[in-house]
């Protein structure tokens, strides 16, 4: 185990942290607030631990799979316990455990949260904790691969690591390249809202905290009422970069280098992403017509619910809690199903499941044709055994962890409901489910012991379970030199 390297990665995550803190310090000096203190102080320790770490001589940059998997889940663990400090401090918080759920849940995009009122918040923590979900949205290690470089041959390791989807590749030949292109389209998209939003009537502190938290597919907000305080043209501008944030990050550079037939008219899983969200806003809508004043209406209301559900940001503009069981059915559906492979959203992904509806259909198609030989396709390609391998390991163990979860955070003697969803909503990093953690309730109720399993949910429905089960597997910590040298000539194949 190349234990150097990690902490030179953890060192480099922490510095990273330090720079990013310093933004509610900036927000704090502008708007006169003592919390900006709490941050300078936290920005300062760790720029400090993070050179100390940094500074230790490092045995060899080229590193393995397993490295790559320990440093992701490692420095997504530090990056939440140090960014939960300042926010602890201020007092904004009744205990440390808090800050942590709700710093955990901006990295990871979920956005849940355990405030009854987000409103008494300063406006620099407020502001912090939307930037989480930008910072944490296309991935911490992606930015720092962008920007400080390890060995090439080895950053794709971390790419796959903190990457989601059932497959991850290169849009260019260097991992480097590919991290730079993907934070400069997820960049220009940030920018564009911020503008919009600036357009249809905000400041610039809404608009910016809003769009971290749109373009992260986050959720946190300013106010109690999410989104519904806004105005229809704001609201309208949500749902679009919603769902633009909920394809693949894949699609914009194959439209960039003009090859929009592959980007859109080939790609399978934008189709069906979108034929999805569609059909359900439209189903929804018919379902809940009756309390709104048309169609059209219903159908803005229940596309907010979908977009935000399916891209996992967790707004809200409607209690949709007390909507028909056949809605809400439709919005659990999309809450498991999730936005596309390669994506801020989390989820399951399209693109898994139709991986495993593929895998399931040729099963029935041996079974009546033994001798037939059939292959999983998506966009015309082949999918490698391998990859339809793993997204069926994907499924077990991601059902296996969700009835686990559900069991032990069920002490609590919440309903069955609120527990299914807190589950699901969290391990989706969705945010808000249903019951009591519902678009107008929160997760303060809860135990510490089922704050703990919720947040072990969010950092393992973020990194897609391995990283973060790799801690686990004694066999991660210590390799035979034959699998080494085996995995060493793996990564020179592949590059």
């Amino acid at each position: 185990m190349n234990f150097s390297v990690i902490h030179y990665i953890l060192g480099t995550v922490l510095c990273c942290e330090g720079a990013f803190l310093l933004a509610p310090v900036a927000v704090a000096v502008y708007y006169a607030e003592t919390a900006g203190y709490y941050y300078a102080a936290a920005a300062a320790v760790c720029f400090f631990v993070g050179l100390l770490l940094r500074l230790r001589h490092i045995k060899s940059k080229v590193f393995y799979s397993r490295e790559g998997f320990l440093a992701v889940a490692f420095s997504w663990i530090l990056l939440s316990m140090a960014g939960a400090v300042p926010m602890y401090l201020t007092g904004e918080y009744l205990s440390y455990i808090d800050a942590l759920f709700d710093t955990i849940s901006g990295f990871t995009t979920t956005g849940a949260s355990v405030l009854p009122s987000v409103e008494e918040l300063s406006r620099a923590t407020a502001f912090w904790r939307c930037f989480t979900h930008w910072s944490g949205g296309m991935g911490v290690l992606v930015f720092i691969m962008a920007v400080l470089p390890l060995s090439g041959s080895s950053n794709m390791h971390l790419m796959r690591a903190e990457s989601p989807g059932p497959s991850v590749g290169k849009l260019v030949p260097k991992v480097r390249q590919t991290a730079v292109i993907l934070y400069k389209i997820y960049l220009v998209i940030t920018v564009l809202q911020v503008v919009l939003l600036l357009a249809a009537g905000m400041t610039l502190y809404e608009a910016l905290t809003l769009s971290f938290s749109t373009v992260g597919t986050g959720g946190f907000a300013l106010l109690n009422t999410s989104i519904a305080s806004y105005s229809r043209a704001v609201q309208v501008i949500i749902i679009i970069f919603m769902l633009l944030c909920a394809l693949n990050f894949n699609t914009y550079y194959l439209l960039l280098i003009r090859r929009p037939k592959e980007a859109l008219l080939h790609n399978a899983e934008v189709k069906w992403f979108l034929i999805i969200v569609f059909a359900a806003a439209a189903a929804i809508a018919v379902d809940i017509r009756g309390g709104f004043s048309g169609f059209l209406e219903a159908f803005h209301v229940s596309m907010f619910q979908v977009a935000t559900l399916v891209s996992s940001t967790g707004f809200a503009t409607a209690d949709y809690n007390l909507w028909p069981e056949f809605s809400k059915t439709i919005l659990v559906l999309l809450m498991f199903m999730g936005a596309c492979a390669g994506s801020t959203g989390g989820g399951f992904k399209v693109s898994r499941l139709m991986i495993v509806a593929g895998a399931a259909k040729n099963e029935l198609l041996n079974m009546m044709h033994p001798r037939s030989i059939q292959q999983v396709q998506m966009n015309g390609r082949r999918v490698p055994d391998t990859v339809v391998k793993t997204a069926l390991c994907y499924m077990t163990m991601y059902v296996f962890i969700v009835l686990g979860s559900v069991l032990l955070i069920s002490i609590d003697n919440f309903d069955m409901t609120t527990n299914f969803t807190a589950v699901l909503a969290t391990m989706n990093n969705i945010g808000p489910g249903l019951g009591a953690v519902g678009p107008t309730g929160n997760f303060g109720g809860f135990s510490v012991f089922s704050k703990i399993i919720l947040m072990c949910d969010m950092l393992i429905g973020r990194l897609e379970l391995f990283p973060v089960l790799a801690l686990f597997a004694p066999g991660v910590w210590r390799l035979p030199a034959r699998r080494i040298r085996k995995e060493f000539r793996k990564l020179d194949e592949e590059e």
